[in-house]
């Protein structure tokens, strides 16, 4: 069996006050994933864009972790400056020195984001696991979010970069 960690990527009150796709179902999914972990010695990582200025400046209302997900006392937190969590911080050295293999990933926005840090998560040789329902975006004027967050998650992601499985599948993996 390989160690796992969970990373959630970018679930900031700046893109979930803006009610992305199924956003609810979301951060239930989430929750029910972050609870499962602790109980189980998986470590929760988190991951949260940061810039200069804007709605994701830092100490910013809309930079901060959204309540209902936010990191336990002792938790790690990664900022990070890009659109991958990887690029120019201190991910890959961390989960290389806590022995970490397999990435469940959940997060905000499915097509930027987390579609990159999915990407180079796979690159650097890290076995992913995307729970269903566990990342979301919004319609982007051309593509509704439904359609976006299906195309990435089963066109995209599923059985190229990694894993797309149920939640319950995703739970009983951490809890085995």
């Amino acid at each position: 069996m390989c160690k796992q960690a969970l990373l959630v990527i970018d679930v900031q009150n700046a893109i979930v006050f803006d009610k992305p796709y199924d956003i609810e179902e979301v951060i239930e999914n989430i929750k029910k994933l972050i609870e499962a972990s602790r109980e189980n010695n998986v470590e929760v990582i988190y991951i949260q864009h940061t810039e200069e200025e804007g709605e994701f400046a830092a100490n910013s209302e809309g930079w901060k972790i959204y309540s209902e997900v936010a990191p336990a006392i002792g938790e790690k937190v990664i900022r990070k400056n890009y659109n991958s969590a990887f690029r120019k911080t201190s991910l890959k050295e961390y989960l290389d020195s806590k022995g970490i293999e397999e990435l469940i990933m959940v997060g905000l926005q499915t097509e930027f984001c987390f579609d990159t840090s999915v990407k180079v998560a796979f690159e650097f040789g890290y076995k992913l696991v995307i729970p269903e329902k566990t990342n979301s975006t919004f319609d982007n004027g051309n593509i509704s979010a439904k359609d976006l967050y299906e195309y990435y998650n089963y066109r995209i992601f599923n059985n190229r970069f990694g894993t797309v499985e149920s939640i319950d599948r995703t739970l009983e993996r951490i809890y085995k």
